[in-house]
């Protein structure tokens, strides 16, 4: 998938990237982005829960009723999805590449977790935490892969020292 994604992001050669709208790449990068999403909140949460002493669950991605800063086991949640949103911040620069679609993709992982939640809670969450801590996880991982998909695409073109052609 990987080489799929390498090759429609990068284009023809001598070109930065298609302008052409490309669905397939689009679902491609975002069956990416939300693997890479599961994959690092349940590594987060079984390290920490590993620390903590806690019963590992897979329940904890997907209820609201672990999440606060009243329990322990709460606190550590909030921690992992906080750590989860700086790692998933590299799956946008590592996938994405463009700074203008950062909110768009995280958006979108963050809109399929919802519905996720909502899925296996079988009803809307509705905790205030579960809440703010969606906001403010979609805030850090917008901002800091437009962070580091703004330095890769605002570092210097270096020009080659080809042979000259008389114009």
């Amino acid at each position: 998938m990987f080489e799929l994604l390498k090759r429609r992001v990068n284009g023809m050669p001598g070109q930065f990237r298609s302008n052409v709208w490309d669905p397939l790449l689009i679902v491609a990068q975002i069956v990416c982005m939300q693997c890479f999403y599961y994959v690092n909140l349940g590594f987060w949460i079984f390290i920490l829960d590993t620390i903590g002493r806690f019963d590992a669950s897979v329940d904890q991605m997907f209820t609201q009723s672990d999440l606060g800063l009243y329990e322990d086991s709460g606190r550590t949640n909030l921690i992992a999805y906080a750590l989860n949103s700086f790692t998933c911040a590299l799956g946008l620069w590592f996938v994405v590449r463009r700074t203008k679609q950062c909110l768009d993709f995280s958006a979108t992982v963050h809109l399929l977790h919802f519905i996720g939640c909502w899925i296996v809670s079988g009803h809307i969450p509705q905790t205030f935490w579960w809440w703010v801590t969606t906001l403010v996880c979609l805030t850090l991982m917008t901002v800091l892969g437009e962070f580091l998909c703004m330095r890769t695409e605002l570092k210097a073109i270096p020009v080659t020292m080809g042979p000259k052609v008389d114009l």
